[in-house]
């Protein structure tokens, strides 16, 4: 049986979560909590625990900082954020720090339910609500930095931005083959080109590039080429 953990403060959206979650996977067993000492003593006695949502805002944890300690008490343990918070950079940090999903809180109810399924299935979710939403300029970065990455963005083929587009969104190898009707190993080919190319050593290192600028307008540069 999967057992779930929900970790929301909330208790109308707490609740609400975990009846859409009972309703849509029946066989899951649910717990819930609304602080981040009641996850780690639960997450500690169920070592069976498949899953732990997270809310970005607890009683005693704000921001990512619940996320960063549930890394460092039990990094085994695959947690998920489900946050308001809108931000694509906390979305990344968020992956970055070990997350394996992030599901903004209005998120409808089939999309959520497909997104734990992949989560489950052993996948990275990413928003595309998020994902796909142009970034905001970050004003604190210097413009070199900025002009290196596009460069290097630049170098990929119109095929590998659009595997490097499914990887932002969280899709497998498999996932990524069907979407673009290509072998699985061609798929593997182009993610050790891209990841070459970017001069990054991981997935997740590739989609926090990605999310630095804007995929749709050198996709469509790309293709117009």
């Amino acid at each position: 049986m999967t057992t779930l953990m929900v970790a929301d403060d909330h208790p109308l959206f707490r609740e609400a979560l975990s009846a859409v979650i009972s309703a849509g996977l029946p066989d899951c067993q649910l717990l819930e909590t609304d602080n981040l000492a009641g996850a780690l003593s639960h997450a500690s006695r169920h070592e069976a625990l498949d899953l732990l949502l997270l809310d970005l805002d607890l009683p005693d944890a704000e921001g990512l900082s619940g996320l960063a300690m549930l890394r460092e008490r039990l990094p085994r343990l695959p947690v998920a954020i489900v946050s308001a918070e809108q931000d694509r950079r906390i979305v990344l940090e968020a992956i970055e720090m070990g997350a394996v999903g992030y599901i903004p809180k209005s998120t409808p109810r089939a999309e959520l339910l497909a997104a734990l399924a992949r989560i489950l299935d052993g996948q990275l979710y990413l928003p595309p609500s998020i994902m796909l939403r142009p970034p905001v300029e970050d004003t604190s970065v210097a413009p070199s930095s900025g002009d290196a990455l596009s460069a290097r963005l630049s170098r990929l083929t119109g095929k590998q931005l659009e595997v490097l587009e499914q990887m932002t969104r969280g899709a497998s190898n498999k996932r990524i083959a069907q979407e673009l009707d290509i072998a699985e190993t061609t798929v593997k080919t182009h993610v050790s080109a891209i990841l070459r190319k970017l001069g990054v050593a991981s997935r997740i290192q590739a989609i926090l590039a990605a999310g630095e600028v804007d995929m749709s307008e050198l996709s469509v540069s790309r293709r117009q080429r």
